[in-house]
């Protein structure tokens, strides 16, 4: 899972949630570095500045011994560029790192071929061609999700480009202990029905999954008190339920992953059951004309999910982004000198 966002500016964000509050971040953040022994020492890491809780990143490559931190921001609807370089440099001055972490508004290119560690973070996507071009053969690339995701194709990372230049790169193992990201799936998929009006106790919930998202879900809604129904698609879906809620976590394809006929037999078996967007794009067009209730209203972007980590708290971010950074400093590494549990964190491609 990789994204980038924030409810609020920065600054406000992190002033008005006590979940947000800088020293909270900060004592996640060491955790983190420390349980999964991140060590970036003398590396120059070039990331991305965001908002919300992903105001993190910069500051953890710092705390993990980065020589140089390069975050590289836009203005965005989340926050303008000097919002988002005050917040990151204020956590960096509470964790004692600022004079190691500079936040630019300039491209990412500008600075690749300084860096050796390049994250796939929003706002240094797409990684493509030129970037890759400028960068070193010793520069390694982590990526910030599962191996298997890459099918989705909604990461904008030149693979192959990599792959003719000699540069490391590897997927994150998000389900290491450490990193345990995927235990927040069900939380997450609490939140989304939640969030469109909808009892998630007592409900009956139609997870439709074709990916290893499956099992955590149903983990997740049951112990909320949902009874759920999980099938790998709408083809293999059961008959013999009335689902109050079908939940879609289908891979992305590139375009809808439920087809018209789909909606349209959804529609007719089940009519008024919420369509409740996880992960999977879906045609909201073909969801009004037929009548079909769908959250959230607004389709997020192409292969993105409909309800991101952080609405549950910064704990999945800080581990996600801790972990990429992980990989990093594996990567760095030469391969004698891995231990086995620096080999855990890496899903090769």
């Amino acid at each position: 899972m990789t994204a980038s966002d924030a409810e609020a500016s920065p600054a406000h964000a992190l002033a008005a949630r006590p979940g947000l509050h800088p020293e909270r971040l900060l004592q996640l953040m060491r955790e983190c570095v420390e349980q999964m022994r991140i060590d970036l020492s003398g590396a120059v890491v070039l990331t991305e500045a965001a908002t919300g809780p992903y105001v993190v990143t910069p500051v953890l490559a710092a705390l993990a011994g980065a020589r140089e931190v390069i975050g590289v921001t836009r203005e965005s609807r989340y926050g303008t560029v000097e919002e988002v370089r005050r917040a990151t440099l204020g956590l960096a001055a509470l964790a004692g790192v600022a004079d190691r972490v500079l936040v630019s508004d300039r491209p990412a290119t500008d600075y690749a071929s300084r860096a050796d560690v390049v994250t796939n973070s929003g706002h240094l996507r797409p990684i493509g061609p030129e970037m890759v071009e400028r960068m070193r053969p010793t520069t390694v690339v982590p990526l910030m999700f599962e191996a298997w995701e890459i099918q989705a194709g909604r990461f904008d990372v030149d693979l192959p480009a990599l792959r003719t230049r000699g540069i490391a790169f590897s997927g994150t193992n998000e389900r290491h202990p450490t990193i345990d990201v995927f235990s927040h799936l069900g939380t997450m998929a609490v939140r989304l029905l939640t969030d469109s009006a909808t009892a998630v106790h007592g409900a009956t919930v139609l997870v439709l999954c074709d990916n290893p998202f499956g099992p955590y879900l149903e983990a997740g809604l049951s112990g909320a008190g949902a009874g759920v129904r999980l099938a790998a698609g709408w083809d293999s879906a059961p008959r013999d339920v009335r689902p109050d809620a079908v939940l879609v976590a289908l891979r992305p394809r590139g375009g809808p992953v439920l087809s018209e006929d789909d909606l349209g037999a959804l529609a007719h078996r089940w009519p008024g059951t919420l369509v409740a967007q996880f992960w999977g794009d879906l045609e909201r067009t073909a969801l009004d004309e037929l009548g079909l209730r769908y959250w959230p209203l607004e389709a997020p972007g192409q292969g993105h999910m409909g309800v991101l980590p952080s609405a549950v708290g910064p704990e999945p971010v800080v581990r996600l982004q801790a972990g990429g950074l992980k990989v990093a400093s594996v990567l760095l590494l030469p391969s004698e000198r891995r231990t086995p549990f620096d080999e855990e964190f890496l899903d090769d491609l």
